[in-house]
């Protein structure tokens, strides 16, 4: 649970990029989950998933739109966004992220630099509802209820955008690998 994600947002006036999570693991899978966006007046649940958005294919006119953390965007997704033609979209809190992607406002959502289970859980939950990918920026398996409740990163994307943007992270992160003295 986690009551307030995105307390900087939520303490601006004006400002509809926060939400309210709940979500459910048994056995390590995640079960259930809801992020609600009070500001917004809506709430996106497991139980009711919303339509999946019909989706952009790669190459479309209009650049993919990355949504990146508006207060510590990672420094890899700039060159990520100049590798595959897209545009950063800095927005709040990581549902208000995640749920402009389940609802096709957004392209993707990705995040380096760590963030709590908490931050995730419920937003995943609903994305992988709706059928949508979400992983660690590496492509594995977002592991939640660990002793050490933290995820280093995140993508959340429609599934058939998301091999494209797995490769192109690789190629990022590859360039930015020490090489051998």
């Amino acid at each position: 649970m986690d009551p307030l994600d995105g307390t900087r947002e939520f303490g601006e006036p004006g400002r509809t990029d926060w939400a309210v999570h709940v979500a459910l693991w048994e056995q390590g899978e995640l079960t259930a989950g809801a992020v609600a966006l009070p500001a917004q007046a809506r709430v996106l649940s497991t139980a009711e998933p919303p339509p999946a958005p019909s989706g952009r294919r790669p190459g479309e006119d209009a650049p993919l739109r990355l949504l990146v953390s508006r207060s510590r965007p990672p420094e890899f997704v700039q060159r990520l966004a100049e590798l595959v033609g897209a545009e950063l979209v800095p927005l709040g809190s990581a549902g208000a992220k995640a749920a402009a992607v389940i609802t096709g406002e957004a392209d993707a959502y990705v995040h380096s630099g760590g963030q709590f289970e908490w931050d995730s859980a419920a937003p995943v939950a609903v994305a992988l509802a709706v059928g949508m990918h979400a992983s660690r920026i590496d492509g594995s398996k977002l592991v939640y209820n660990q002793a050490v409740p933290s995820l280093p990163d995140i993508l959340v994307s429609p599934a058939g955008l998301a091999p494209l943007l797995l490769q192109a992270i690789r190629t990022v992160l590859s360039a930015e690998a020490p090489g051998p003295r």
